[in-house]
Order: structure tokens, then sequence, then C-alpha cells
């Protein structure tokens, strides 16, 4: 999907470069919006959450409430036969996997470990541009409900999610001539990736 959260993401581009909810507006008496990444089934009601509608994190008044995670969930259940889930955000430079809701290992967590290490480094191949690697929870912070987590907990071994250039100097607002750059250096992980599940069905 290109875009998985199409008016949050409007709003960003004429609004507020920073925003990170959808828009959604009908339940909310004060504030807009839920954040799609902290609304997905798995862990959603960990403290690691915030359920204050007005918080840029707001994970929503239940799981899959939201419409934009609900279709995706229900397409990926109806399917049944996804091998990868990948996740695209800005920024920080980083490519992580399972767990984002608890420090623990996931049972395939050193086959995720080397095959992002793999990835980054085809990445770093093209511009030197430095990915670091890890779990969600320990390479960031504490996440319930998120995308990635959803996935591997419904059977979806390969699932990782990108969190795209830059490290800080210019956040969300990546300058235009470093677009097709961040494309060209993330196709060769991506080729990584899936050369790798082609390889490794299950």
């Amino acid at each position: 999907m290109p875009v998985a959260n199409p008016d949050g993401y409007v709003y960003s581009q004429t609004k507020d470069p920073s925003w990170r909810k959808n828009r959604s507006y009908k339940r909310f008496k004060k504030c807009i919006g839920v954040d799609l990444n902290r609304n997905w089934d798995v862990a959603f009601s960990r403290k690691t959450n915030s359920d204050d509608p007005c918080s840029p994190f707001y994970r929503g008044p239940g799981p899959n409430s939201e419409v934009e995670v609900e279709f995706v969930a229900n397409f990926i259940s109806k399917h049944g036969n996804f091998k990868s889930f990948i996740d695209f955000h800005s920024f920080s430079q980083l490519l992580m996997y399972p767990y984002g809701y608890i420090s623990n290992k996931c049972p395939d967590c050193a086959e995720l470990d080397k095959l992002a290490k793999d990835a980054v480094k085809a990445l770093y191949s093209l511009f030197g541009t430095r990915y670091q690697v890890g779990s969600i929870y320990k390479t960031v912070y504490p996440v319930g409900g998120s995308t990635i987590d959803w996935a591997y907990k419904n059977g979806i071994k390969y699932a990782f999610t990108f969190e795209l250039r830059d490290t800080g100097k210019h956040g969300f607002i990546l300058p235009v001539a470093q677009i097709i750059p961040t494309a060209q250096e993330t196709w060769l992980a991506l080729e990584v990736i899936m050369k790798h599940v082609k390889d490794h069905l299950y």
C-alpha cells in the first residue's frame, strides 16, 4: 500500500508535518485522530500506549477500531498466505523486528536479526547510509498494538519496520533531493529480504 493513512498524510502535507495520527473524529469530543501503529489487536491495553485522545500516540477506543487498520487486518487474515509484512515509517534510519511490547526475544529473532543486518549492509553499500538493527522494544521504546507485532502474532514470520532517513537533522521534512536516493538504497535492503523469504518459505 503506498499510503496506509491517506487522510493523515494529506494533513501532514498541508497543516502539520509532524502529524502521525489519522483524522478520525466521530467518537472524540476533544481531539482528532488515532495513532494507527498502536491500534492493532496485539498487546493493545499495554501501558506503553496512551488512552488520551489528545496524545499523538493515542491508541484509539479499542483494538482495530480504525477503518484503516480493520481493512488491512481483515484482508491479510482472509488471504491467509502472507509470508512477509514490511512497514515503512520515518524517521531515524532503523530496521526493526518484533517484539515492541515486551523485552523477550521472539522465537525467530536470531534469523530476523541476521536478515536485517544483511539488508542494512546492502542498503549501506549504495550511499553509505547507516541503519541500526534490533527489536522495536530495545531499539526505540516499548509499544503495544504495533503493526508488525500483529503480523508476527498472526503467523507472518518475516515482519519488519523501516524507519527511513534521516536521523534528526531534517526529521519529517526530508529534502526533496533525498527522496529518490532513499528509495534506491531501501530497495537494495528489500531485495535482500524478499530473496530470503522466497528461499525460506514456511
